[in-house]
């Protein structure tokens, strides 16, 4: 496995090494060792899976707060995505910046996504499946979210969507987020 670190600290591209024979591949997704040797956290206490029918999809940007903060390891295993974090730490160099990764099933790339940063993706064809390892269990009085098309996030997002949850339409600005926490 090669674990690439991005711009955005703590957020990691995992990158798996099939290995290949006249059968096909087998390939290792998790390995507890090479995660904690990077400092990575090993602990998932849920794994989910994702479907969505429709190309252009657009799910999140989802996070929950302390202290149920949670990191994720997200792959795509059927489909295209692009994935999204959003660094929401409040002390962070990088706060309000984001990134945008193609997980495919075919790259077999996974997102490390640690605590603190909103997460949300689009599918890029039919019939894509998303695979989440999560470290925390869900709290729904803790989850919440910031809007997907937020203006002081820019997030360049490839599709304009085609489905997406009354929720995650209705999530606030980080402007509104702010001015209310103050």
């Amino acid at each position: 496995m090669q674990f690439t670190e991005t711009e955005l600290q703590g957020v990691w591209v995992i990158e798996p090494t099939p290995m290949l024979d006249d059968r096909g591949s087998f390939t290792r997704l998790f390995c507890e060792k090479e995660m904690a040797d990077c400092g990575l956290a090993t602990r998932f206490v849920q794994h989910s899976r994702a479907h969505s029918i429709k190309k252009g999809t657009l799910r999140g940007l989802h996070y929950q707060e302390e202290p149920y903060a949670e990191v994720k390891l997200v792959s795509c295993v059927r489909g295209a995505i692009f994935d999204v974090v959003v660094d929401l730490r409040p002390n962070s160099s990088t706060r309000y910046k984001w990134l945008g990764f193609e997980l495919t099933s075919e790259n077999m790339k996974q997102l490390y996504i640690p605590a603190g940063f909103a997460h949300g993706l689009q599918t890029l064809t039919d019939g894509t499946e998303v695979s989440y390892l999560i470290s925390q269990f869900y709290t729904p009085n803790a989850s919440t979210g910031v809007h997907y098309n937020d203006p002081t996030l820019s997030i360049g997002w490839p599709l304009m969507p085609t489905a997406m949850s009354e929720r995650d339409k209705s999530w606030p600005l980080i402007r509104r987020r702010t001015a209310t926490a103050s």
